[in-house]
């Protein structure tokens, strides 16, 4: 198979400048770059250190669309869910679950939404 792994997500934005901010100091991200298309707004967001999945934030293509329509959800893998919800808390965050999902193999996760309804979710993996 020639498929390595996820380059990156695109999530459409109303607001790039408030949306840079949110991943930035909420979730820790660091804004790699950004990259002027025609009409679009584009800003590449990754971790410190890290060669993994970026995240694209896009402005000017289409801000209309229903919230399913941007992306279901982001998911973000943390080392101990309870300690990053309390760190959470701190902002102004709108949470989907009301508490923590514990799946049969012992993983944990909850989601909540980021500054556009776009859905994120705080993974906690057994593997």
């Amino acid at each position: 198979m020639a498929i390595k792994k996820i380059e990156h997500v695109g999530v459409m934005v109303k607001d790039i400048e408030a949306s840079i901010r949110f991943y930035q100091e909420v979730l820790g991200m660091k804004l790699l770059y950004r990259m002027p298309n025609e009409n679009l707004q584009l800003a590449f967001l990754g971790f410190q250190d890290s060669n993994e999945t970026e995240l694209e934030l896009i402005q000017g293509y289409n801000d209309q669309l229903p919230a399913e329509g941007k992306v279901h959800h982001l998911a973000f893998t943390v080392d101990n869910i309870e300690k990053e919800i309390e760190r959470l808390k701190q902002h102004d965050i709108q949470w989907i679950d009301e508490e923590v999902t514990i799946l049969p193999n012992g993983s944990k996760y909850i989601f909540f939404y980021g500054p556009d309804g776009e859905w994120i979710e705080l993974f906690e993996s057994t593997r």
